[in-house]
């Protein structure tokens, strides 16, 4: 079993979009950050998604079960409706990448233990500041 958790902080709305992904997985403690030029705070939450998902599926087996934290809102619901308004796009592209494992269980939760993540997506965005 593998937890992901994913946020994304953007300066402005849209602006310049920090990533960050804080991976548990076999007692190990993965960190990842990227930045986007341009994004607004919730295409900056399913860009953190995608990405965290996209180095699951190319670090580990199919066969894993992931359980997927967010502190978005319109996020986790988006996910578990397979439903999004105005991010159809977005959820499309998480969705296949989502799709690739047999199980994902997708949570919200509050800002507060979502802190890992959150961190990373800032540092992210201070270095493109």
């Amino acid at each position: 079993m593998i937890k992901i958790y994913t946020d994304a902080a953007t300066k402005g709305n849209p602006g310049p979009t920090g990533l960050g992904v804080l991976i548990l997985a076999d007692k190990n403690q993965i960190q990842l950050t990227d930045t986007l030029a341009m994004a607004d705070n919730h295409q900056g939450e399913f860009a953190a998604a995608e990405f965290g998902f996209d180095y699951l599926r190319s670090h580990y087996p199919d066969e894993q079960t992931i359980l997927f934290y967010t502190d978005s809102r319109l996020l986790s619901d988006a996910v578990g409706k397979n439903y999004a308004k105005h991010y159809k796009d977005e959820l499309e592209r998480l969705s296949a990448k989502m799709d690739h494992f047999p199980t994902v269980v997708t949570q919200w939760v509050p800002e507060k233990e979502n802190t890992g993540a959150h961190h990373l997506a800032n540092q992210a965005l201070s270095s493109i500041e």
